[in-house]
């Protein structure tokens, strides 16, 4: 602002020396000149960050809205008070989401660089200020990842700088560690959101905030509905009574740790790995809470050596590399996916790295009343009450 202020006075003082301006024009563009400038604070008059309030009053644009996670991101920004626009791949399916109230919803291809900035695109030039990718492969194996992880966010982050947005919120994995230290079990998925992050923080005039949480509520959640038929918690034993742990985070917690992202200047161009609140459970802390909230007597646990894993891996890794199959190459990365989970713990510890207020037990808790939303990929037995309802009244 000084700077171009400071330009316009010597373009006055110029035009007054060629007679194409008045000695009182001058006299004015010489104050400015000699003028002290504003400090910055006056200028901005920025209050104070808030967690789970703030807002900047800016636009934003959160793509993977129609994901697990982004729909109570686009929630959340609403909440808030910003202007909200929701990317989705089908807009009359995503008018009716309830979560999407009081957000303009947007049909785009996040796979197509060109159609992103178009006029009346979520990208379209001097659209957007702040961008929330929820992006994500279903399925995690090779080709998803690279080409949603990867290469579908990268269109995002070009989308967004070219349309002139300051800001860039990722949602990223706090496993991605594995990838940065090259660990012999790290995934495919972890390399690609890896190769992501490297080009955002590269991307010129375009700050961002990467937000990398352990796990997700849902998905330490699918074996509930079997604990309750009265079959046992299965867990991976990685010999001498050790299990995986973590502290997952719930899905408004996550949600609102996004959308703060927006605002703390804590959070401007850092990593920021994050988990619940809960100091952290193990995978035989979580099947003996789950039996207790179902009024189990006794906990049934079935642990399973993690060395069937390996085994698992091994077979169809054998039998993708023998016959050239691009499926048999995506089962032995699934494979890989779940020895992944099973050995490594998902856990924050330091105080700024816990965020939110909902416990493990306080969502369970609710999911044994009011039942869960079946998803294939993260809750692997579970059935929603209504689904149970439907299936009974057949």
């Amino acid at each position: 602002m000084a700077s171009s202020r400071a330009l316009l006075a010597h373009v006055a003082i110029a035009l007054c020396a060629m007679g194409e301006a008045s000695p009182r024009l001058a006299r004015g563009a010489q104050r400015a000149l000699t003028a002290r400038p504003m400090r910055a604070e006056a200028r901005m008059q920025t209050p104070p960050f808030v967690p789970g309030e703030t807002c900047t009053g800016e636009r934003v644009v959160v793509v993977g809205a129609t994901g697990y996670i982004g729909k109570a991101v686009v929630k959340e920004a609403v909440r808030r008070g910003y202007a909200t626009t929701a990317v989705v791949r089908d807009a009359t399916r995503g008018a009716t989401e309830p979560k999407f109230a009081g957000a303009r919803v947007v049909e785009a291809d996040v796979t197509d660089l060109p159609s992103l900035g178009a006029p009346g695109a979520p990208f379209a030039p001097g659209a957007v200020d702040v961008v929330v990718s929820c992006l994500a492969s279903r399925s995690g194996t090779k080709k998803d990842s690279w080409a949603i992880d990867y290469q579908a966010t990268l269109n995002c982050v070009e989308a967004a700088r070219v349309a002139g947005a300051r800001h860039f919120v990722l949602l990223s994995a706090y496993c991605v560690r594995s990838a940065e230290l090259r660990h012999p079990y790290a995934l495919q998925f972890q390399y690609a959101k890896k190769a992501l992050e490297e080009k955002l923080v590269a991307s010129e005039g375009l700050t961002h905030s990467i937000v990398r949480p352990t796990a997700f509520f849902k998905s330490v959640s699918g074996q509930l509905e079997i604990v309750d038929s009265g079959a046992p918690f299965v867990y991976f034993d990685l010999g001498d009574g050790k299990c995986a742990t973590c502290n997952p985070i719930s899905e408004p917690d996550l949600a609102a740790a996004l959308i703060d992202c927006v605002a703390d200047p804590a959070q401007l161009n850092r990593v920021w790995n994050l988990g619940g609140p809960d100091a952290g459970l193990s995978m035989v802390e979580q099947g003996k809470l789950i039996a207790q909230i179902l009024g189990k007597e006794k906990p049934k646990l079935l642990g399973v050596p993690i060395g069937l894993f390996d085994v698992i891996v091994n077979a169809l890794q054998w039998a993708a590399t023998t016959f050239s199959s691009e499926k048999l190459e995506d089962a032995a990365e699934l494979a890989r996916i779940g020895r992944y989970y099973a050995l490594e713990d998902m856990l924050t510890t330091a105080p700024s790295e816990r965020y939110g207020k909902t416990t493990l037990r306080e969502h369970y808790e609710r999911i044994a009343r009011e039942g869960q939303e079946y998803d294939p990929y993260t809750t692997v037995f579970a059935r929603s009450k209504l689904r149970q309802q439907e299936e009974v009244a057949k």
